[in-house]
């Protein structure tokens, strides 16, 4: 829980310790209705919570330390390392080695991180996150009674940061179940389980603070937030609900000064389940691609394009020789579905073309040119490693609105703007502060590539496109913009003066 409910909670139990020790000299009810004498009832809820002591009792000894050694250059750049990261996206995003934990061995430097992870079967399957155990030439494996045993590496996921280890032991292993995360409500109770720091197992409790958030590293972003402290060397642990089964595995947090200030994530046991339920049975997930930049589907482009919703995902751009572009799928288009599953954000469809394989046959719902079309796309590889699921997301595009000069591209301006001899459109030359293009980001040296998906060659048909666009009687109208060699799209409402 929060330190500062904690602190609450623990004022409020001394405050009832103490009117119970002062009741005859301070009563509670007003002076002239009580009794000196008369006792004081102290509300039980003041004093007292329900234990979850047999919750942590259950799980407890399913719970492990996981201890990765991999090879360093040496201790200035482990440092700096852990260094970058905490300070770049202040996220436990790898296995981060504390300095005390290098040790030197024949000229060379081994890092070594500790994380947390879980046993899922008695025969010693173990779930953890990817970047505990990343790049890690052995794996140790902690049990709860203190045991040490070395562990297999048996699949690991960077796309979802899950990993599948492996133990042999003599007996039978204590596990923990599975729950269901998707029941989660805000405020319900969760705790936190591992190994912080080294220091031994440590159980946290709190609340659920957020779902879905989004921390933009990759398809599966949907993490819970909880205020329960996790802190490095938590990763990997189970986060169980009152019943003391899994419904999240702790994997960052958020820390301005390297510790636990309540913002954790956690990623959600109904999406975790399914992707290592695939690494126990394969060892490797192939994720699908589709090779396509989306940006969300804002009400100002609905109204242009005559979208009932302001849903989907909208295709900004895309790849030459991937899977979209061998389909047909064109900039413009906004995608509603995916096979059955519909997609509302960006997000939607990342997540679902990243579920599919290689090589599968897909049914994709599109909007174009004001109705729906079905376009058969056979799903891709991301053999590049690069682009890790479905898409690029580009949510922070600039929305500019009507209040712009336009230019045609001259010699001068092609060869300012670095652009190629095929290169149409018209420039942006000046900006109206007093119209909301200003306010929304568009700049001089943009160039207007299409309107309303219709390509444009100059600054006359740019004109007479937005113009027809006006009176259509829309709202607003859609314009696709190159800056900097990148295109967006932007829904441009119309002024009302």
């Amino acid at each position: 829980m929060m330190s500062g409910i904690l602190r609450k909670r623990k004022a409020a139990a001394l405050l009832g310790a103490a009117l119970v020790l002062g009741s005859i000299a301070v009563p509670l009810l007003p002076a002239k209705n009580a009794a000196a004498s008369e006792p004081v009832h102290v509300n039980s809820t003041l004093t007292s919570e329900p234990s979850i002591a047999s919750v942590v009792e259950a799980d407890k000894p399913a719970v492990v330390t996981i201890t990765s050694t991999m090879k360093s250059d040496g201790p200035e750049n482990a440092s700096n390392s852990e260094m970058d990261e905490q300070f770049r996206q202040f996220f436990e995003r790898q296995g981060i080695p504390l300095p005390q934990q290098q040790q030197k061995q024949k000229g060379r430097q081994n890092a070594v991180a500790l994380g947390s992870g879980f046993i899922i079967s008695s025969d010693g399957f173990i779930v953890t996150n990817n970047h505990v155990i990343d790049k890690a030439t052995s794996i140790k494996v902690t049990l709860d009674d203190g045991t040490e045993l070395p562990a297999k590496l048996v699949g690991a996921d960077p796309k979802s940061d899950l990993a599948v280890l492996k133990i042999e032991a003599a007996h039978k292993l204590p596990t923990i179940a599975w729950g269901d995360s998707d029941k989660l409500k805000l405020g319900d109770q969760i705790i936190a389980i591992g190994n912080p720091f080294g220091i031994g197992t440590t159980v946290t409790s709190g609340i659920v603070s957020a779902r879905g958030r989004d921390l933009h590293s990759g398809p599966y972003d949907d993490f819970i937030q909880i205020d329960a402290p996790i802190n490095h060397g938590n990763s990997g642990g189970p986060l169980v609900d009152l019943d003391g089964k899994v419904v999240g595995i702790n994997t960052a947090i958020y820390s301005p000064n390297g510790g636990s200030v309540g913002v954790g994530f956690a990623i959600p046991s109904d999406q975790a389940k399914v992707i290592v339920a695939k690494l126990q049975k394969n060892g490797v997930i192939d994720h699908g691609f589709l090779g396509v930049s989306i940006q969300p589907v804002t009400q100002d482009v609905a109204d242009a394009i005559g979208l009932s919703k302001a849903e989907g995902a909208l295709i900004s751009g895309v790849n030459e020789d991937s899977p979209a572009a061998s389909a047909g799928l064109k900039s413009g288009d906004i995608v509603t579905a995916v096979g059955d599953s519909l997609v509302r954000t960006p997000k939607d469809l990342s997540r679902l073309v990243a579920d599919l394989a290689p090589g599968d046959k897909e049914t994709l719902s599109v909007w174009r040119d004001g109705k729906s079309k079905s376009i058969e796309v056979t799903i891709g590889g991301n053999e590049n490693g690069v682009e890790h699921a479905a898409a690029i997301e580009k949510d922070d595009v600039n929305r500019p609105s009507i209040g712009v000069g336009l230019a045609n591209i001259t010699p001068e301006v092609r060869e300012q703007l670095s652009l190629s001899k095929n290169t149409k459109g018209a420039v942006v030359a000046s900006v109206d502060q007093d119209k909301p293009a200003a306010e929304a980001g568009v700049r001089e040296g943009d160039l207007i590539i299409s309107v309303n998906n219709k390509p444009v060659a100059n600054a006359s048909e740019a004109k007479n496109a937005v113009g027809e666009a006006g009176k259509s009687g829309r709202k607003s109208v859609l314009l696709q913009i190159e800056r900097d060699g990148k295109d967006s799209f932007v829904a441009v409402p119309f002024s009302a003066s």
